[in-house]
Order: C-alpha cells, then structure tokens, then sequence
C-alpha cells in the first residue's frame, strides 16, 4: 500500500466513524433513557470539550514529536468510550461516556491533516484525492448507519461506530514514520501560542470561522425549513447527498483549480460561493433552484477546506503543525459554529428562511478577511 493510500484509508475510517457519530448520536441517547433537554445537555458539554481537548491532543503530538502515535492512541480511545454506549445508561453516565469520546475524538482529524500536510511535502500526492476519500465514507456511514438502526436498533450504530474508530488507530499505525522534526517543537504550555504569531494563521482563523460557520443555519434548521416548505424526506436527502457529491468532485478532480486559484483564490472563492448559495436558498425552497444552490457547497466547504490545508501546510513549521491544525480547528470554524448554532434558533424562530441571509453576510464579510489573508501571506 503506498503513502497516499495510507493517508487515504485514515481519511476513511476515521469519516465512516464520524458519519455514524454525527446522524444517530442523538438517537442513541434518546435510547439511554434521555429526554431532550438531557441530550442537549451531553451534546452541548461534548462541544465544549472538544474546544480544550483537540488543541491539546495537537500539542501533545508536537511536543513529544510522535503524531502518529497520538492519532492511534486517540482513535482507540474513541472505539473503548464509544463501547460506553453500548454498555452504560442515564443521564450522568452518558454525560461522562460522551465527555471521554468527545476528548477523545477531537484531535483526529485535524492530527490527520497534519500528518498528511506533511507527508505531501516528501511525496508529493494530491491531498484532495486522499481527503475525498473520508466524503465518501461518510455517506457509506449513514447510509449503512441506517440499515443498521432498521436491522438491530441503535446498538447496531454503535457498533459501526466502534469499528470506524479501531480501524483508524489501526490506520494510523500503518502511517510511514515521518522524520523527527525536533526545531521548533514546542514546549510547554506557552505552545499553544505559537501559531498565533504568525499574521497569516491569525488571517486564516478569521476567513475560515466566517466561511465555514456559515452552514450553522444550514446544519441546524436546514432540513426543518425544507420540510415546512413541503418538501419530501427523499427529496431533502437528495439536497444534502448532493452538496457532499459536490466536494468529492472538487477534492478528486479540482487539483487544476487549486492550483491556479491558490489559497487566497479559493477562499474568495468560497465567499462568493456562500453568498449566492445562502441568498438563494433564502428566498426561496423550489428544487430547480436549491438543486444548483447546493452544488456550492464545493465551494462553501470545499474550497475553504484545501485553502486552509495550503495555508497552514505554508506557513506554518512541521514541528508545530499539529498544534496549529487543533488550535485552528477549535478557535475559527469550531468557536464560531457553536456560538452561531446557539445563535441560529432565535434566528429561525423569527425569521424563519431568511435567517439564511445572515449566512451569506458572513459570507460577504469574508471577501475583505480574505484579502488581508493575501496581504500576510505575501509577506510570509
């Protein structure tokens, strides 16, 4: 198996996991014995720990300069706390079972972009090719996720969930040992500061916080505008399949794109992206519209995404990447999405649809971050 289909396999499992995570977690607590506060509860405390745990686990595999074997150890940490599931009920329980996974869980991905950042810059493979493979394993996730849910009930998800997780440590093992960077590991607390020194990752925090917090509305009431419009659950599925088919084409066939653009294109592209999808899908629910609209989500997500592993991939030194890949992913679109998804249901109660508009102003308001992002990143 070569480099890139080693990177390509973590991508996977560690996406099929997160693609059972992020559809029935909520089902399976309900099971458990919890109401609906209760379950808002557990969701609410487990974002919260993943904002101190993810850039912790960055740190940590910078300091002890071993981030494969962080990455392995998070995942298989991840399938033993996702077994709590499958083991424990109530309130306190499931607070303490999704508190350990979601520490758990919260440095993985960015770890995985970290170590594949780096391992591009010695064998020179297409990061969006590898990364596209973690798209396509989410949807198998949900669409497998379902059949089991219908087949064994909720058990049947966790169990998914668990072998997701243990097939990522094991992948991550499976990594080639990178070479030890050891100037510029950091030390200490005071490690966590560092990526902030530099002007273009400050840059890149506020463009990626605007662009990628910008599908809060979209998570969080999308399917629930959709529905009082009148459209159908087959019909809403097929909108959101088709926003994820969209960033797997740009991940697998937009290298050229890439390219030519460079990372200040592609989140210029991004912002105008957000505010014509966001414009449209506010005015309005008809199919022959959203269908287009949601084809932008290549744009919104995509482009945002490869801008910010080129970005990071730059400036950032490989002693420290990942800590800047935890720390980005916690202080921009993780801070950002959460205080906006608590923000997003007055939005919605009051104005319904057109809370979109807020989204595409975000979007709007990324066009000027952006260029201030060209400006550091031409002196860096």
């Amino acid at each position: 198996m070569n480099v890139a289909a080693r990177h390509s396999w973590l991508f996977a499992t560690q996406f099929f996991a997160f693609g059972i995570v992020l559809p029935f977690l909520p089902a399976v607590l309900a099971a458990r014995g919890l109401d609906a506060a209760e379950v808002a509860a557990v969701l609410a405390l487990g974002s919260a720990v993943r904002l101190v745990a993810g850039p912790a686990g960055g740190w940590a595999a910078d300091a002890l300069g071993a981030p494969r074997l962080v990455l392995a150890c998070a995942a298989a940490a991840s399938a033993l706390a996702a077994c709590g599931l499958l083991l424990l009920a109530g309130f306190v329980a499931m607070l303490a079972v999704h508190a350990v996974l979601s520490a758990a869980m919260a440095p993985i991905v960015p770890l995985t972009d970290a170590v594949t950042t780096a391992a591009i810059r010695g064998a020179r493979f297409d990061y969006g090719r590898v990364r596209a493979a973690g798209s396509v394993a989410f949807i198998l996730a949900a669409l497998l996720g379902g059949q089991a849910v219908a087949r064994f009930g909720v058990d049947g998800a966790v169990a998914l969930m668990v072998l997701g997780c243990a097939g990522a440590a094991v992948a991550a093992l499976l990594l080639p040992a990178a070479p030890q960077a050891v100037v510029g590991r950091p030390r200490g607390l005071a490690a966590f500061t560092l990526p902030l020194r530099i002007p273009a990752f400050r840059r890149l925090l506020l463009v990626s916080a605007l662009v990628q917090s910008s599908h809060a509305f979209y998570y969080a009431f999308g399917t629930l505008h959709w529905q009082a419009a009148g459209l159908g659950a087959g019909l809403i599925g097929a909108l959101w399949a088709t926003g994820v088919v969209a960033e797997i084409a740009l991940f697998v066939w937009g290298r050229g794109l890439v390219l030519r653009l460079g990372p200040v294109g592609l989140s210029l592209l991004a912002a105008g992206c957000g505010v014509l999808r966001w414009g449209v899908t506010a005015v309005t629910a008809d199919p022959w519209l959203l269908f287009p609209a949601q084809v932008l989500h290549a744009g919104t997500f995509g482009a945002q995404h490869l801008a910010t592993m080129a970005v990071l991939g730059r400036v950032v030194p490989v002693a420290q990447a990942g800590t800047a890949q935890t720390v980005h992913a916690a202080l921009g679109p993780g801070l950002a999405m959460g205080v906006l998804t608590l923000a997003c249901g007055p939005l919605y109660e009051g104005a319904g649809g057109g809370g979109f508009w807020a989204m595409a102003l975000l979007c709007a308001a990324a066009v000027p971050a952006s260029i201030m992002l060209g400006r550091a990143l031409s002196r860096a």
